[in-house]
């Protein structure tokens, strides 16, 4: 995907992370590849180049092997965060590039449920009743007991909407089967805040 970005795209602003780049993006999950290398290797590699993306992408290939031998071992609630940051910054790379999401992804059932995981304790947390989370892909519980209400949509936006990457307006336009103005305080838990102003460039 980047490899066949047009010249320019790293330096386009990302709208799913509000003040980086695609470049600065890219060096963010550098350095997450570079910390979980020295924890699974022993061996700590230095800071990230400062060169553009081709460099930031062969320190990447340099340091994936043990990180990805780490992830395809033993699920691991950590494991399992690495996917779904991972995955979740693939997505904004997309919409910065203006290249549409996947239909599906082999990263999506793990980092999905991560972000129910999170939704779910957010619920619980706020004493919301459950939601049944619909999407092309099937259907979640998010929370405690039996749902009554369900909110619907494409995979991607009710993905994002759990990811922080939707305002409350955004949300409510996904399908709902009630008013969701009670539902939405939990959609900002954990590292996750629902932005004040829709999500410009958004794509799918």
């Amino acid at each position: 995907m980047l490899a066949e970005a047009p010249p320019g795209a790293a330096a386009l602003p990302v709208a799913h992370c509000p003040g980086w780049t695609v470049r600065e993006l890219v060096a963010h999950l550098v350095e997450v590849c570079a910390r979980v290398h020295g924890r699974v290797t022993g061996d700590v590699p230095g800071p990230a180049p400062d060169g553009g993306v081709p460099e930031l992408l062969a320190e990447w290939e340099r340091l994936s092997g043990p990180v990805e031998g780490f992830l395809a071992g033993p699920g691991s609630m950590d494991g399992h965060i690495l996917v779904m940051d991972a995955f979740t910054h693939e997505l904004d790379l997309r919409q910065a590039l203006g290249v549409a999401p996947p239909v599906a992804h082999p990263a999506l059932p793990v980092a999905s449920g991560v972000l129910l995981k999170g939704l779910s304790a957010s619920l619980d947390g706020h004493g919301l009743p459950p939601l049944a989370v619909r999407t092309e892909h099937g259907d979640a519980v998010a929370g405690t007991g039996e749902p009554t209400v369900t909110v619907a949509g494409p995979w991607h936006e009710v993905y994002l909407s759990l990811a922080g990457r939707r305002s409350a307006a955004q949300i409510r336009s996904l399908r709902w089967s009630a008013d969701p103005g009670r539902w939405l305080p939990a959609f900002t838990w954990g590292p996750f805040r629902v932005p004040e102003s829709p999500v410009a460039g958004s794509v799918g």
